[in-house]
């Protein structure tokens, strides 16, 4: 069985982190002027690294080579774990007895963190220090928190905690004011794209750039999820894939469609617009698909119509014809009717979850822009 996607180009050093540059440059830093904490905190939503940095952390901050000027780990990569070294070596492997990963969705009661709390007294068998991750923190029981929480209040030189949350409103004002507080935000499109399409460069496999702009879109920011949509396409294709295949596989509405709703809504068509809605029901679109799409495309218009010198950065983003239409569609309209569109359209994106009908936030939005 090969390996999953996320698990084989799983950023190994800080180098390879996708957009979290100003998270990792401060951590670096850090590192680098051995102004280490006691704990930090990373919060943001699921996929965008928070696991991966503090593994990458735990290995920078304990590496054997840290100091070294060698070949190996040049001084130009300062801060960067080796991945070479002992200590390194056993972290990655998961046998290095001074980290220990704690998932706090499966063990979140008292005694798990009474156990931690017990462990953190003995120094490091080998490291220079004890790093200790948590991940899903806001998972922990009340007195689970409480109990950690008088951990981190003294603990020994030789530890390091790293707590990691998808739901930061859930962790105790206490926790938080006690830690080094890094929050990672959704990567965006652009740099999902680039990742991908790195990675089947590496598998050697032909792939078309629409494809990687269609999944960096639905991936709301993960990437993580990301590449398992990009497996999923891969096992779901017998041979290269084509993208009208993953449009299909991802309920992805096909470009005319777009096309004709986004010239529908701006013309003021209602008729034309609502029939549009209709069709991609019963073709089976994902209204949330389709609705993000739309989104995209008039956000894209807007920053055309403000700066034509856009251009040059949609070109690498976007198909040609995409792109030309979208020019067109600028000169015929003024920046208004773009912000009406987009204030409607954002507006009805967070409906899709309540909605009776998955088509009727979207159909609710037409009507709202057209008697604007």
């Amino acid at each position: 069985m090969s390996e999953v996607l996320y698990r084989k180009y799983r950023p190994q050093d800080f180098g390879e982190i996708v957009g979290q540059k100003s998270v990792v440059e401060v951590l670096r830093a850090s590192i680098l002027k051995n102004r280490i904490s006691h704990a930090y905190l990373f919060s943001g939503p699921a996929g965008t690294g928070k696991t991966t940095v503090a593994r990458i952390f735990a290995r920078a901050t304990n590496c054997l080579n840290r100091s070294s000027t060698s070949e190996a780990f040049p001084k130009s990569n300062f801060g960067l774990p080796c991945n070479k070294c002992e200590i390194c070596v056993e972290f990655l492997s998961g046998v290095g007895l001074d980290l220990v990963e704690i998932d706090a969705a499966s063990s979140r009661g008292i005694d798990e963190i009474r156990a931690l709390r017990d462990g953190i007294r003995s120094l490091p068998f080998k490291a220079k220090y004890k790093v200790y991750i948590i991940d899903e923190v806001h998972m922990l029981t009340k007195e689970a928190f409480n109990a950690l929480l008088k951990t981190l209040e003294e603990p020994p030189a030789h530890v390091i905690f790293i707590l990691a949350t998808t739901e930061l409103e859930k962790v105790l004002d206490t926790i938080i004011s006690r830690t080094q507080h890094f929050e990672f935000r959704k990567i965006g499109e652009e740099d999902i794209q680039k990742a991908l399409d790195m990675i089947v460069k590496k598998e050697k496999i032909k792939v078309d750039e629409e494809i990687l702009n269609i999944i960096s879109v639905l991936s709301s920011g993960s990437l993580r999820d990301a590449e398992s949509m990009l497996d999923q396409a891969l096992a779901a294709s017998a041979g290269e894939l084509e993208p009208e295949q993953i449009r299909k596989l991802f309920g992805v509405p096909a470009r005319d469609l777009l096309l004709g709703m986004t010239k529908a809504i701006l013309a003021g068509d209602i008729k034309s617009a609502l029939g549009i809605v209709h069709k991609s029901s019963e073709e089976g679109v994902d209204q949330k698909s389709f609705l993000k799409l739309l989104i995209r495309n008039f956000r894209f218009m807007l920053y055309l119509k403000v700066d034509p010198n856009y251009e040059k950065e949609l070109a690498s983003f976007i198909s040609d014809s995409e792109l030309a239409a979208m020019k067109n569609f600028t000169k015929e309209n003024d920046i208004k009717k773009f912000e009406t569109v987009l204030n409607n359209l954002n507006d009805a994106y967070p409906l899709l979850k309540i909605a009776y009908l998955q088509q009727l936030p979207l159909e609710l939005a037409i009507l709202k822009i057209v008697g604007q």
